[in-house]
């Protein structure tokens, strides 16, 4: 191949060429490796950074906050463990490294393995479902507690609850919280609760201890338990970082017990400082109110319609009477127009009444039909007519004839 021939790369591009290639491999983005950590350092963004490696290599890891957080212990330099993850580059250096996403203390593989299983298998018939959740009550009076009766954790939540919220009554089945025995225990404790009446919320869990010591928590038995449980389940199990199976499907999960009893009761202090605030201000409420409508009735009784009740029924006989003669006034006014309106239509209307013309000595002819005769050419000779006058009627025979043009 001719050198002319060819591509040339930019490093950018064949850094991402091979990331294209640790991506597309199904067996890099699935690994399983074990080793010492190293050079172990928990940055202020939560995320973590070491370097993996046994005696014939090492490998940069990286492990982010949202993975980190799940972890039931705290990594060290030193500490042999198995990670999950995935290979892939880191472009900016170059460099290829291991994401991780998930990590265990070496020799505890097989029960890491087991809780992946359970939680995939109770995830997928949606015990984890947020719709399954029950709320807690606000003003609890009876609570559960199921946890093993010599542990630091019954103390504390003894303790917690006593000082928050003093009127509740606390119920306690103890029962074994690590062992062979312990799963049934803590299932069998739950359902009898679930018999006592009037039984407000449970808290069950322990403190911490490894892996195995919270075992109990993470068996498929007591998931099903708390999950088919009618009164809310708090699961305080070991410490905030420690999590488990029954963290999950409780309608609650606490990181610690003595954080479980803060969950479970109001704080009795709390209570009383808002009750006293609240008492405050409706008293100053309802005070400013009697204030209020005091002044309000003051002014009422110092307004002219009580002090001076018929000074309005004076105004409005006096407005009544200015209104009456301003009528009369207008009544007059018009009465006077319309007269003389009337004067000069009479006047008109006399000069053209045919009384009047007959007076000056005029006389109005009538045809045959009644009909008064305006113009000679509608008569005939022989025609008998009717003539009005002044005083009387007369009959006539038309003998002559002439018609005039208008002027």
């Amino acid at each position: 191949m001719s050198v002319q021939n060819v591509r040339v790369l930019t490093v950018g591009q064949l850094t991402t060429y091979i990331k294209n290639l640790f991506t597309a491999d199904p067996q890099l983005n699935r690994l399983r490796v074990s080793g010492e950590i190293s050079n172990f350092k928990h940055h202020s963004s939560g995320h973590m950074y070491f370097t993996l490696k046994d005696s014939q290599a090492a490998l940069r890891c990286v492990m982010f906050r949202s993975a980190n957080a799940r972890l039931t212990f705290r990594p060290a330099n030193g500490m042999k463990v198995v990670i999950n993850g995935k290979l892939s580059i880191y472009e900016r250096d170059g460099q290829y490294q291991l994401y991780v996403e998930s990590m265990l203390p070496e020799g505890v593989g097989s029960l890491f393995a087991a809780f992946e299983e359970l939680r995939a298998k109770l995830m997928a018939e949606g015990l984890f479902s947020d719709e399954w959740k029950k709320p807690l009550p606000r003003f609890p009076q009876r609570i559960g507690v199921i946890t093993s009766p010599t542990g630091a954790a019954i103390r504390d939540i003894v303790t917690t609850l006593t000082r928050r919220y003093p009127q509740a009554e606390v119920l306690i089945v103890p029962v074994l919280v690590q062992g062979p025995g312990a799963p049934a225990q803590i299932a069998e404790a739950i359902g009898f609760m679930n018999t006592v009446p009037a039984m407000d919320v449970l808290i069950t869990g322990r403190g911490g201890g490894s892996i195995e010591e919270l075992w109990a928590f993470n068996e498929e038995i007591v998931a099903r338990a708390i999950f088919d449980s009618e009164i809310p389940v708090i699961a305080a199990v070991g410490h905030e970082t420690d999590f488990t199976i029954a963290d999950f499907v409780a309608d609650m999960r606490a990181a610690t017990p003595t954080a479980a009893a803060e969950l479970a009761v109001p704080d009795q202090r709390e209570i009383m400082q808002f009750l006293e605030v609240t008492q405050r201000r409706l008293i100053q409420k309802v005070n400013g109110r009697i204030e209020q409508d005091k002044r309000y009735l003051e002014k009422l009784a110092a307004a002219r319609v009580l002090t001076r009740p018929l000074e309005r029924v004076e105004q409005a006989t006096q407005t009544l009477d200015n209104l009456y003669s301003r009528l009369e006034a207008r009544m007059a006014y018009l009465v006077q127009g319309r007269t003389a309106k009337l004067d000069i239509l009479m006047g008109k209307l006399g000069a053209l009444n045919p009384e009047a013309v007959l007076e000056r000595g005029f006389s109005i002819c009538y045809d045959q039909a009644g009909q008064v005769v305006r113009d000679a050419k509608y008569l005939q000779i022989g025609d008998n007519v009717q003539i009005r006058l002044r005083l009387g009627h007369a009959g006539a025979q038309i003998r002559d004839i002439k018609t005039e043009e208008c002027q």
